[in-house]
């Protein structure tokens, strides 16, 4: 550093900082512990936890990706004073967002049950406080991570809106059992908080169970494949999705499993589906669900930044929760 003849450090100071510099957090937000955010909008904390994937591993290097991505919007928004949506053509404040960042949960790689526990008491303290992002790991995360933003913001009844390839409802599977990232969904649905009733699902496609469709109206599951999408478009049907999950619950949690997109667009995932939503489909999505006032809760799963050696899809992972976040709390 160049000091003044003086010895003292230079007066000058541009004000904003360089993506690839300082303290790595989502949006260079400011490190707090989950009990000290009750002057932020939102808490972000990362799960590096991939030891329920059934495929390839990877997930586990996701929350450290993202947050990396996530710099580039940080110093945009400071070097240019506020930002222009071209999407939306919305004026955005990002200083208006007061986001902390909670650091990564303790997690146990040989101990899923111990790991889940971890997840579920650190979003339950964010959410007694502020709104909780979560950046996985696998989608098994997502189940704790469920139960806790119930507990922790004392709501009885929570809609479920999953965004995804996959419909996690796998249960009593011979090789995995009852409780890995293809079983997310069914343990939402079995906890004290939610049923297949108030779980809407997104951009399914590829191939499930024997009788899935069966099953869905005899659940009551709100399904949207990626048929859905072709034909009625995504805004509406996302319109729909959360609308049905809102109905009667106190509050809407979002999962988005960036393996929903197609994987010519991000193939950094461990179980990649052709046939996906496009970037657009996928920013569309979090426009419509950010701007939701029943949303009180997100996440982002199954990023494997090893599989993809052009950085694109943590990009866009950061991109589709800074867009949510925007929705939510700076325009």
């Amino acid at each position: 550093m160049t000091r003044q003849r003086n010895g003292s450090p230079p007066r000058s100071d541009p004000g904003v900082e360089l993506p690839y510099a300082g303290i790595e957090t989502f949006l260079k937000a400011d490190h707090r512990d989950v009990d000290e955010l009750d002057e932020y909008d939102a808490g972000v904390v990362g799960v590096p936890y991939d030891g329920a994937v059934s495929n390839r591993p990877g997930a586990r290097y996701g929350p450290q990706a993202i947050r990396r991505a996530s710099s580039w919007w940080a110093y945009l928004s400071g070097y240019k004073g506020g930002l222009t949506n071209m999407r939306t053509e919305k004026q955005v404040d990002f200083s208006r967002l007061s986001v902390a960042d909670c650091g990564d949960v303790p997690v146990f790689p040989m101990d899923h049950h111990r790991t889940a526990e971890s997840v579920k008491a650190h979003v339950a303290a964010i959410a007694d406080r502020s709104f909780p992002v979560v950046l996985g790991g696998d989608h098994y995360c997502t189940a704790p991570s469920f139960r806790g933003f119930a507990e922790g913001a004392g709501h009885d009844t929570v809609g479920f809106v999953q965004i995804d390839a996959h419909t996690d409802t796998s249960t009593d599977s011979p090789l995995f059992g009852d409780e890995f990232h293809g079983s997310s969904t069914a343990l939402v649905a079995d906890s004290p908080y939610c049923d297949y009733e108030h779980v809407s699902q997104v951009g399914i496609r590829g191939y499930e169970a024997p009788g899935f469709f069966e099953f869905a109206e005899e659940t009551g599951l709100n399904l949207y494949t990626m048929r859905d999408v072709e034909d009625r478009g995504i805004e509406t049907v996302v319109e729909d999705a959360v609308a049905a999950a809102a109905a009667e619950t106190d509050a809407v949690y979002v999962t988005f499993d960036i393996d929903a997109i197609d994987p010519s667009v991000a193939p950094g995932t461990g179980t990649p589906e052709p046939g996906g939503l496009s970037a657009a489909q996928a920013l569309t999505v979090v426009e419509t669900l950010g701007g939701h006032e029943a949303v009180e809760a997100a996440d982002l799963m199954e990023v494997a930044p090893g599989f993809d050696t052009s950085e694109g899809t943590q990009r866009l992972a950061a991109y589709l929760l800074i867009t949510l976040l925007e929705r939510q709390f700076a325009e």
